[in-house]
């Protein structure tokens, strides 16, 4: 098995006890991130697993894609396009070989999550107030602050390249 799928089996296998050092409280008085105003939603590391990846060049990370009841209904029924209410989370860490397994193997064989990468970032589907980037709002936070606008401007132009997939990039993987 390469060391990458070794990865994303064991993030999906521990995706209920995601922890990093972003704040995981999401009340009402943390910033808004700018364009969108989308918040940092309470309680989004309990959510369940959509998917797991792992991005290649100068990404170069793992991550866990996350949806709240809303996703997570909608995706089991296989409702297109995702209702309202829907929100999903991207956390996504750097991988570093497992010193013990090195030993093992003689070379690099298990990998784990390593420091987070690229903060938290969220979308959210909100077919009214967000009608011109295809019903949803995009953010992204870093130690629970909000990305500057230049970061979100370039959400939507990257998510459109997956109009045809509701402007999501992973698919649920159950």
């Amino acid at each position: 098995m390469k060391p990458i799928a070794f990865l994303l089996i064991a993030i999906a296998a521990v995706a209920g006890v995601v922890t990093s050092s972003a704040p995981t409280s999401g009340d009402a008085d943390e910033e808004a991130a700018p364009i969108f105003g989308v918040r940092i939603p309470p309680g989004y590391r309990d959510w369940r697993l959509i998917s797991v990846a792992h991005e290649e060049g100068n990404l170069n990370d793992i991550r866990a894609i996350l949806g709240n009841g809303t996703a997570i209904s909608a995706y089991r029924e296989g409702k297109l396009p995702l209702p309202d209410g829907t929100i999903i989370a991207r956390l996504a860490w750097s991988y570093v070989p497992l010193e013990e397994s090195s030993k093992a193997f003689g070379h690099p064989q298990s990998f784990a999550a390593g420091p987070p990468k690229n903060g938290v970032q969220f979308i959210v589907k909100d077919s009214r107030k967000n009608a011109s980037t295809g019903g949803w709002g995009f953010a992204r936070f870093n130690d629970g602050k909000p990305a500057d606008e230049a970061v979100h401007q370039t959400c939507f132009p990257c998510h459109e390249t997956v109009r045809a997939r509701e402007f999501v990039f992973k698919r649920y993987a159950p």
